[in-house]
């Protein structure tokens, strides 16, 4: 018999269907591995389940039996389909409807022990007047009123229980305190049963006997255990096949857990091997060695039209102690909004433009680079910067701080985009910019002569290429990846320091994993004078003050925001079609009915970037006065005159994303306000959105908004390509720093894994998961 591995696919081992095939695809199950990986949800506890007889009038229950009577009907009146059922234990009988799933008495065999989990609810029984006997159960109006309303009634007689739309489960045998157990004859009394996500086609029962089977058939002593050694000792971890079986069939939950742990560990520990290892392998690259002067700093940043903060100048201490070090920085500047990132990276450029190519550490490897002997190529001018953003907007408005950050020295200032490209200053007009064509642009940038060159992705084309490239500042870090990064690098391998940045609140032990590679500083102080912002949590019954509100701000001379989750109405013919506001339609009914007098002005995805440009150029100059948007204001957009912001369906927005929306309007020293409107009633919908409100800042509401997800709900973090499992863990601030510290001390002994080969292959892998893009 052939050696089973985990490489080998579902569909060679199992005979599957071509439904359960595509159930399988869509859950990302394609090979044994995968199927080993599936892990529970939760785990069910057979020592809670109920016997019939001790069910009572709303019991939200579980019980285990042998289901009988399985019938697909539909009800006498309304001719809703549905499925009914019988099902029995020792103590006695139950009958169980699921409405609209007609199906599940095709689904289940006839006779067979069954999980039940669901609601008991109560029916008058009735005496009925020739009533086909399949139709004796009829659905409630909805599924909730009584089955007596589409019956004949005559008579009303005792109550019945029933069960109402439960989950229901194939298992093979009863467990303890019902029958045999549920996990076979081992003669231990197991009372956890696993909870699997389902696919339609996929059932969790299926996937516990598929696992079940893989345990039996020596699948497990194929696996090789990736951890090494020594990790699992120190932090008291279960082996790869322990852990594998306490994560599927768990004696107790403390194994269980115990199990989940090794995983988390695991997962965090190979996303930080990864980030480590590019690391080290940018620090092998030489670097310009800037010894830029201090006092000169401090008197560019005395120059910015407010006073820096603290965390500001702390800040800027820090990255020029970094980019004296014999290698090129490697820095994450996370802040929240309006916190000052732009002024912070401004002074770094500040340090490097003002500065001429000096030498360049002696590092191994790096002798044939005519700067590794402490010369400056003949010729040689300034250093140069390159600032990259996500988006055109972004760069355009940063093109425009820096002129007024700049406009007093004698340098030139380049902007290049998908739309074209401009300079500073201008021949004709020396205060301000001219467009000038991108052959012409790229030649001054390789010559020297354009400084600083702002701009998008357009930035690390090939076509683009700097004489002495210093310094690299990326904005929005989470939008680029260590790929992009790479491309910045000179042909002749001297690296560039490198300055991300990024306005979105993540958690402490999320930029500790995803930003492994890089140092942290955080910007945690809010300019000098600024007022905080009043968010308000809207109702539907409260529209009408808060646009009165409104009014007296934009009577005032300020402008607004107001954010729709929509760009066109939803298509009536459609179902399930998202039921919210769309920007066309809500500016048009601003304009209408509520705010006439005021120029309204919209703007979303798309629209060109010439007419994103026409539209924000026009909110700028206070030619429009409310903005009616989608989220593509979301970052780095500034006009400082916005004082008001509306979020239509906030719902429908997650809270880091509100909180970047929000940050529009928190621009200067003025009073500002985030109307933040909701249609939902659900309390655990309300209750997110008053976190929005009670946060003092955006750190802490990203760390409230972790603390508050479940494992489900962590899955709408998958664009970091993470696991749910993982994403538990970094509720554990302790696990990611351990795991960071011995990812660190791995790399340290050995930067290839050449010890490791298993290791290596799970790096290798997990770098191509886990992105930013």
């Amino acid at each position: 018999m052939p050696v089973i591995t985990p490489e080998i696919t579902v569909s060679e081992y199992f005979r599957l269907t071509p439904i359960q095939k595509d159930a399988l695809k869509k859950i990302g199950i394609t090979t044994l591995r995968d199927l080993l990986y599936h892990f529970p949800v939760r785990y069910g506890d057979t020592a809670e389940a109920k016997n019939i007889e001790t069910l009572g009038k709303g019991d939200t229950a579980v019980i285990f039996g042998k289901i009988t009577n399985l019938k697909a009907s539909k009800g006498f009146k309304t001719k809703m389909t549905m499925a009914t059922a019988t099902v029995e234990d020792e103590t006695g009988k139950i009958q169980c409807v699921w409405f609209n799933q007609p199906y599940l008495a095709k689904m289940t065999p006839e006779g067979a022990m069954v999980r039940i989990e669901g609601k008991v609810s109560e029916r008058r029984k009735k005496e009925t007047n020739k009533v086909p006997p399949e139709t004796s159960f009829s659905e409630r109006s909805g599924s909730e009123a009584s089955y007596a309303a589409n019956e004949k009634e005559v008579s009303v007689g005792a109550a019945r229980l029933y069960f109402s739309n439960p989950k229901i489960e194939v298992v093979d045998k009863l467990p303890i305190g019902v029958g045999d157990s549920l996990f076979g004859d081992t003669g231990e009394a197991h009372t956890l049963y696993p909870v699997y996500p389902e696919s339609r086609g996929i059932t969790s029962s299926w996937m516990y006997h598929a696992i079940q089977k893989l345990f039996k058939s020596g699948l497990l002593d194929n696996m090789i255990d990736v951890l090494p050694g020594h990790l699992l000792v120190k932090y008291h971890l279960p082996s790869l096949k322990t852990a594998l079986i306490w994560m599927h069939t768990p004696l107790k939950r403390e194994d269980a857990l115990s199990a989940r742990k090794r995983f988390s560990f695991e997962e965090i520990f190979i996303i930080q091997l990864g980030k480590q290892q590019a690391r080290r392998e940018y620090e092998k690259h030489p670097a310009f060695v800037i010894e830029a002067d201090d006092v000169h700093v401090r008197e560019f940043i005395k120059r910015f039209p407010f006073t820096a903060t603290e965390a500001q100048t702390k800040a800027v201490e820090t990255i020029l102690g970094d980019m004296r070090r014999e290698y090129a920085m490697s820095r994450l500047l996370e802040g929240d909004v309006g916190s000052g990132k732009t002024a912070v990276a401004a002074s770094a450029a500040y340090a490097i433009i003002t500065s001429r190519p000096p030498k360049v550490p002696r590092l191994a490897g790096a002798t044939s680079n005519p700067l590794a002997k402490g010369l400056a190529p003949k010729g040689q001018g300034n250093l140069q910067v390159a600032y990259m953003c996500p988006t055109e907007i972004l760069a355009t408005q940063h093109f425009e701080s820096f002129i007024q950050y700049f406009s007093y020295m004698p340098i030139q200032i380049g902007l290049i985009t998908g739309s074209g490209c401009r300079k500073f200053p201008s021949k004709i007009n020396p205060k301000g910019w001219t467009d000038i064509s991108r052959a012409q642009l790229l030649k001054w940038v390789e010559s020297g002569d354009i400084h600083v060159l702002i701009g998008t992705h357009a930035l690390i084309q090939k076509s683009v290429k700097f004489k002495s490239l210093g310094l690299a500042i990326i904005d929005e870090q989470h939008r680029f990846g260590t790929a992009q990064r790479a491309k910045l690098i000179r042909k002749d391998t001297i690296a560039p320091h490198l300055l991300s940045m990024t306005a979105t609140p993540i958690p402490r032990t999320l930029a500790l994993t995803m930003y492994g590679d890089l140092d942290l500083t955080l910007l945690d102080q809010s300019p000098v004078g600024r007022m905080p912002i009043i968010t308000e949590l809207v109702l539907p019954n409260g529209r009408e003050a808060v646009y009165e509100k409104m009014r007296a701000e934009l009577q005032s001379g300020r402008q607004a925001y107001v954010i729709c989750p929509r760009i066109d109405e939803p298509d009536p013919d459609k179902e399930q079609a998202l039921n919210a506001k769309s920007v066309k339609e809500e500016a048009k009914r601003l304009k209408a009915k509520i705010f006439p007098e005021y120029e309204i002005g919209i703007m979303h995805s798309k629209m060109s970037p010439q007419e994103k440009d026409r539209v924000m150029g026009q909110f700028k100059r206070g030619e429009i006065t409310i903005l009616c948007a989608t989220s593509v204001v979301e970052v780095g957009v500034n006009v400082p005159n916005a004082t008001v912001i509306l979020i239509e369906g906030a719902e429908r927005f997650g809270l880091s994303q509100l909180h970047q929306l929000r940050g529009r309007v928190m621009r200067s020293s003025h009073q500002a306000y985030c109307y933040v409107f909701t249609e939902t009633t659900s309390e655990k919908s309300i209750t997110r959105l008053k976190a929005l409100q009670n946060a003092k800042n955006g750190f802490e509401l990203a760390e409230l908004d972790l603390m508050a997800r479940g494992a489900g709900e962590l899955s709408g973090m998958r664009q970091w390509g993470v696991s749910d499992i993982a994403m538990e863990a970094l509720k554990n601030l302790k696990m990611v720093e351990a795991a960071r510290e011995e990812a660190g001390r791995l790399i340290i002994e050995d930067i290839t894994l050449s010890k490791y080969p298993e290791l290596k292959k799970e790096v290798a892998s997990k770098k191509i998961e886990t992105h930013f893009e």
